[in-house]
C-alpha cells in the first residue's frame, strides 16, 4: 500500500524530524544503523496538519489561544482542555484513519494482531536546545485498530496540555508551527528495563555509562515510582566500576484483566520476595547493554539519554527511544577526595524514607539525650521521638535502627527535608560516635567516609521547584479539580516551600511548634502561671505559616501527642500517665474533654482565635485529631464555642478520619462538620491491626495503605460525606510514596490529597493526568 500519513522506521532518518518529530526520527535513524528497535511506524506530523485543517479545527484552536491569556493559570487550563476535547471528539478523516488500521495490519505479520506503545513525537522534541520530553502523552499495552487510531488522537491531543502549551512560548516556538507525530511500536516483552545514559549525568563524566534498570516496564524507571538499580560501567576498559542496587519492590505490568494498559503489582507477588534486592541485570548483561548503547552514542556523535527493555520471549536487548541528554554540564571532579568512589565501602543499609545525601559526623542519640548533636551531625539513635525533634532539624541526615516508611522518623524527617533512612536493625551499633559517613537515602545505603555522590537529591525533588518564581510555578503547573495540599511541620519551612505549586497547607501539626517554640507541658505552664507564653508563640507559630501562604487555607490539626510523647515535653512526668498501648490510648479529642487536659486545650483555642482575630488571618481552619464517638465530638465543639471558634462559613472544621468508628458513622459525623481528612496511617493500622511502627511487619508487605480493606473504607467516607455535602481530603503518607494509590483517590471523588513537599510537583501532574482521563471516560460514555 502507498501510504501518504503513514511512515515505517526503515523509510526515517533523523533530519525528519518536521515530518515525525524527533522521537520518530531517532527510532528510524537507529534502525538504519542496525540497532536492535522494536518495529513500528509513524503517523506523520502531515496527518495530525490534515486532521486540524480538514477538520476546521485549526481555526477553532487559533481561536481560542488568541483569547487565552497564558499567564492566567485558569484560563489557560480551561481552555487547553476545551482544544483537547474537540481533538479526542472529533472523527478522523477517513484518509488518515484507514493507513493507520492498514499498517497495523501489516505490523501483525499476518498473525495474531500485536500489542504496541504508541508514543507521542513532537516536531521540535528531542532537540539539543530544548527538550521536550515528556511534554506529551505516550500508551502502553494498546491491542486492536480501533484503539490505536483512538490513542493516535490522545497523542494528538497532548500536543495541546496547559502545560506543553506554556512550556511552548518560554522556548519561543509558535504553537502552530509545532506538529505532532504519533509513533506506534511493537511493544517488547519486557521483563526488564531502565534508562541509561552515555555520560555520567551526576559528575558530567563523560568517559562513564550509567545504566539504570528495574523489573517489569520501564514506565516505572521513567515516571519514578521505583527506585531502580544503578550501574556505572568505564568505556575504557568496559568495567564494571559502581553498583546499586535497590529495593524494587513495584513493577509495571500489561493489566491481565483488560485488553489495554497497564498496572502496578507487588515485585514480591509477581516475581518472588527474593527479587526485590535481586541484581536485575547480571554483570555480563550490563556490559553488553553498555556496549550497545556506545554505539548509539558513536552514531550520533553526542551523549545520549537511552531508554532500553530486555524481551523475556528472546533474550535480547531493544533500544526504544535516544535523544541527546540536554542537561549535561561540565564534568565536575570531586573536591573531597578521602574515598575514592570505586573504593566505596557500605556500612549500613536500610529503607529510604526521605530522599537526600548528606555527609557528616555519626552522633549517636541513646535515653533521648540530644544535647550532643550539632548543626549537620549525622543523628543515629534506635528510633526517634518528639522529644528529638529539635536535635532533627539540625542534622544534616538521620539514621535509624528500627520503624518502617510511616514511623515517626520518616515522617517528620520528610516533613524537614531531612535525609532519612530507617530499618537498619544495627546501624546504632554498627556506626561508631564520629565517625565520618556519607548516606543516600535516595537508595538506603550508608557509605565510610566524605563521599562526593553528586547533587543532593532533596533539593533537586523539592527545592529546585521552590526556588521558581511563583509566577512562573503557577504557569507551569495545572490547575486541577481535586487540590493539591502540602504537609508541613515546622513553620520556619514555610518559606521554603511557599512557591509550589499548592492550593494550601492539608495539615499542619502543632506539635513541632510544641517542641521546638514551647518545650514545655501545657499544664506544666498553667501550674507555674506561663500561660500567656503558650499563647504567644502558639499563635507566633501559626501566624508565621498562614502569613506566608496567605490566602490559601492552613488546616491547623490540634495536639495529637500521645502520653509517652507528652511526657518528654517539660513538666510532663508530673501529669502524664504510663500507657501500655499510648497509640490506641489517651490522645486526641479524648484528651481535650478530659479535667487533666481541657484548660491545656483552652489554651490551644486561645492561640488559634488570637492568630485569627488580632492578625486577620482568617485562612486559619482547625481539625480535632483521633475522633471516636460523635459524643465527643460535640463536647469539644462546644469548649471552641466559649473559646470563639465557633464553626461557621467564616471558620470550617475538620476532623480526621483514622478510626473505623468514623468510617461506620460517617453519616453521623458528616452533620458535625465542614470535612474529614483521612489519616491512612492510623487508618490502616487500626483496620489492619498492623502496627504502624513495625519494621518486621512493614517488611513483609502487612502495613500497605493500599489494601482493599483501606480502599473499600476510603471509599465509603467519600461517598457518604458528599451526599452531605462535606469534602474529604487525605493527608497520611500514602499519596506521598504510591501514585497508584494517588490515582485511585481522584478516580473515586476525594476533593484533595495533601502531600509532603517533595512531591508536591508529581502530585499536580499525576491528578492533572488523572482528571483529564477520567473527563474523556465520561465523554466517551455520553457520546
Amino acid at each position: 500500500m502507498n501510504y501518504r500519513f503513514v511512515k515505517w522506521f526503515h523509510e526515517l532518518k533523523r533530519e525528519d524530524v518536521a515530518l515525525v518529530g524527533g522521537k520518530g526520527a531517532n527510532l528510524g535513524e537507529l534502525t538504519q544503523a542496525g540497532i536492535r528497535v522494536p518495529p513500528g511506524f509513524c503517523v506523520t506530523a502531515e496527518a495530525y496538519k490534515f486532521f486540524v485543517e480538514s477538520t476546521g479545527l485549526q481555526e477553532k484552536i487559533r481561536a481560542i489561544i488568541d483569547v487565552t491569556d497564558l499567564n492566567n493559570v485558569q484560563q489557560l487550563d480551561e481552555n487547553t482542555a476545551k482544544i483537547r476535547q474537540m481533538i479526542i471528539l472529533t472523527a478522523a478523516p477517513t484518509e488518515i484513519k484507514d493507513e493507520i488500521v492498514a499498517a497495523y495490519g501489516e505490523l501483525s505479520g499476518g498473525g495474531n494482531p500485536p500489542r504496541v506503545a504508541v508514543r507521542s513525537s513532537a516536531t521540535a522534541e528531542d532537540l539539543p536546545e530544548a527538550s521536550f520530553a515528556g511534554q506529551q502523552d505516550t500508551y502502553l499495552n494498546i491491542l486492536g485498530a480501533k484503539e490505536v487510531v483512538t490513542h493516535v488522537q490522545k497523542c494528538w491531543a497532548s500536543l495541546w496540555t496547559a502545560r506543553a502549551t506554556y512550556y511552548r512560548q518560554s522556548q519561543n516556538f509558535d504553537h502552530f508551527d509545532v506538529y505532532l507525530s504519533a509513533v506506534v511500536q511493537k511493544l517488547a516483552l519486557a521483563a526488564k528495563s531502565g534508562v541509561a545514559f552515555t555520560a555520567n549525568p551526576v559528575t558530567g563524566a563523560r568517559d562513564e555509562i550509567m545504566i539504570n534498570a528495574s523489573w517489569g516496564l520501564g514506565e516505572a524507571v521513567v515516571a519514578g515510582i521505583v527506585t531502580p538499580d544503578d550501574y556505572i560501567v568505564k568505556k575504557d576498559s568496559w568495567q564494571i566500576v559502581e553498583k546499586e542496587i535497590s529495593e524494587k519492590k513495584i513493577m509495571v505490568v500489561r493489566d491481565p484483566a483488560k485488553e489495554t494498559g497497564t498496572i502496578t503489582v507487588s515485585v514480591g507477588d509477581q516475581l518472588g520476595a527474593d527479587y526485590v534486592e535481586k541484581q536485575c541485570l547480571s554483570d555480563e548483561d550490563i556490559i553488553v547493554l553498555a556496549q550497545e548503547c556506545a554505539r548509539i552514542e558513536k552514531h550520533y556523535g553526542s551523549p545520549q539519554d537511552i531508554e532500553w527493555a530486555y524481551d523475556a520471549d528472546d533474550g535480547q536487548f531493544y533500544l526504544l527511544q535516544a535523544r541527546p541528554i540536554t542537561t549535561l554540564g561540565e564534568e565536575r571532579k570531586s573536591e573531597m577526595t578521602e574515598v575514592k568512589k570505586e573504593d566505596l565501602e557500605v556500612l549500613v543499609k536500610g529503607m529510604a524514607a526521605s530522599p537526600g545525601i548528606a555527609s557528616g559526623k555519626v552522633t549517636i542519640v541513646r535515653n533521648d539525650d540530644i544535647s550532643g548533636v550539632k548543626e549537620g551531625d549525622i543523628l543515629v539513635t534506635i528510633m526517634t521521638n518528639p522529644d528529638m525533634v529539635p536535635a532533627m532539624s539540625k542534622a544534616g541526615a538521620i539514621i535509624t535502627d528500627e520503624g518502617g516508611r510511616t514511623c515517626h522518623a520518616a515522617i517528620v524527617s520528610r516533613e524537614l527535608g531531612v535525609p532519612c533512612i530507617v530499618g537498619t536493625k544495627r546501624a546504632s551499633e554498627i556506626l561508631k560516635e564520629g565517625m565520618e559517613v556519607t548516606i543516600d537515602a535516595t537508595r538506603g545505603v550508608v557509605y565510610k567516609g566524605i563521599v562526593d555522590l553528586g547533587q543532593n537529591k532533596k533539593e533537586a525533588a523539592a527545592g529546585a521547584g521552590a526556588a521558581m518564581p511563583p509566577e512562573i510555578m503557577r504557569e507551569i503547573f495545572p490547575v486541577t479539580a481535586t487540590k493539591v495540599y502540602m504537609n508541613l511541620g515546622e513553620p520556619s519551612l514555610v518559606d521554603k516551600y511557599k512557591n509550589l505549586p499548592f492550593d494550601g497547607i492539608g495539615l499542619m501539626r502543632v506539635e513541632f511548634i510544641f517542641t521546638n517554640m514551647i518545650g514545655a507541658h501545657p499544664m506544666y505552664l498553667i501550674k507555674t502561671g506561663q500561660q500567656q507564653y503558650m499563647i504567644d508563640k502558639l499563635a507566633e507559630g501559626l501566624t508565621t505559616v498562614a502569613q506566608g501562604i496567605y490566602p490559601r487555607p492552613v488546616v491547623v490539626r490540634m495536639s495529637d501527642f500521645r502520653t509517652n510523647e507528652f511526657r518528654g515535653l517539660k513538666g510532663g512526668e508530673e501529669v502524664e500517665p504510663i500507657e501500655n498501648n499510648p497509640m490506641i490510648g489517651w490522645r486526641g479529642v479524648s484528651r481535650y474533654i478530659s479535667e487533666e487536659y481541657l484548660e491545656g486545650f483552652r489554651l490551644e483555642c486561645k492561640a488559634m482565635r488570637k492568630a485569627r482575630e488580632e492578625y486577620g488571618l482568617t485562612n486559619i481552619w482547625a481539625m480535632l485529631p483521633f475522633v471516636r464517638t460523635t459524643w465527643e465530638l460535640k463536647q469539644v465543639k462546644a469548649i471552641m464555642e466559649e473559646e470563639g471558634l465557633k464553626q461557621g462559613l467564616n471558620f470550617k472544621l475538620w476532623i480526621m478520619a483514622e478510626v473505623p468508628s468514623v468510617i461506620f458513622m460517617a453519616d453521623e459525623f458528616s452533620q458535625l462538620v465542614d470535612g474529614f481528612s483521612i489519616g491512612s496511617n492510623d487508618l490502616t493500622q487500626l483496620i489492619l491491626g498492623a502496627d504502624r511502627d513495625s519494621g518486621v511487619l512493614d517488611s513483609m508487605g502487612y502495613f500497605d495503605e493500599r489494601d482493599p480493606a483501606i480502599k473499600r473504607a476510603i471509599a465509603h467516607l467519600i461517598e457518604t460525606a458528599h451526599k452531605y455535602g462535606k469534602t474529604v481530603s487525605i493527608c497520611g503518607q500514602g499519596p506521598s510514596l504510591y501514585p497508584e494509590f494517588t490515582e485511585f483517590l481522584v478516580k473515586t471523588g476525594i476533593d484533595s490529597v495533601s502531600v509532603n513537599p517533595d512531591t508536591v510537583i508529581n502530585t499536580r501532574r499525576l491528578v492533572a493526568s488523572v482528571e483529564q482521563k477520567v473527563m474523556l471516560e465520561m465523554l466517551r460514555a455520553r457520546k
